[in-house]
C-alpha cells in the first residue's frame, strides 16, 4: 500500500508545503509532483493551478529548468493571463541562461501586474555589462518564490 492510498491528500499537501518551507525543495517537488498528478486524475484541470505554481517553484529551487518551464507551460495553456506563470517562467529560463526567450515571459509578467521591471535596467543599454561585473548582485524580486 503506497502512502496516496493511506495518507489524505490534505496532509501529503501540508507535508509537501513543510518541506518546501524548509528549503528541502527537491523532497518537495517528488511530493507535490504525485499530488498534482493525482489531482488531475480525479479532478481534471480544476482548481489546482496553485499546486501546480507551487511544483513550478520547487522545479525552479532545486534546478529542474525544465520540468518547471512545463508546468508552466500548462499553467499557462490553462490561464494565459496569469502573471505570476509569466513571471516564473521568466526567471526559469532567464537562470537556463535562455536570456531573450525570457524576455516575452517577463514583459507580460510586467503587463499582468506581477512584475515591476528593475529600474536599473529599464532602458539601460549597458545594464548587462554592469550586471556581468557583479555576479553576485541580486536584484529586487530576483528569486521567483517571493511575492511581491
Amino acid at each position: 500500500m503506497s502512502s496516496t492510498d493511506s495518507t489524505p491528500f490534505t496532509l501529503r499537501h501540508a507535508s509537501a508545503t513543510a518541506s518546501f518551507d524548509r528549503g528541502d525543495y527537491l523532497d518537495a517537488s517528488r511530493a507535490l509532483a504525485e499530488l498534482v498528478e493525482e489531482a488531475e486524475s480525479t479532478d481534471p484541470g480544476h482548481g489546482i493551478t496553485g499546486l501546480r505554481l507551487l511544483l513550478a517553484r520547487a522545479y525552479y529551487h532545486s534546478a529542474q529548468l525544465g520540468r518547471a518551464e512545463q508546468v508552466l507551460g500548462t499553467v499557462l495553456e490553462e490561464d494565459p493571463t496569469d502573471g505570476y506563470a509569466h513571471l516564473l517562467l521568466g526567471r526559469t529560463l532567464q537562470r537556463a541562461a535562455r536570456h531573450d526567450e525570457a524576455k516575452r515571459s517577463l514583459a507580460l509578467a510586467e503587463v499582468f501586474g506581477e512584475y515591476e521591471r528593475p529600474t536599473a535596467y529599464a532602458g539601460a543599454p549597458n545594464a548587462g555589462a554592469a550586471r556581468a561585473r557583479a555576479p553576485h548582485a541580486r536584484t529586487a524580486g530576483e528569486d521567483p518564490g517571493e511575492e511581491a
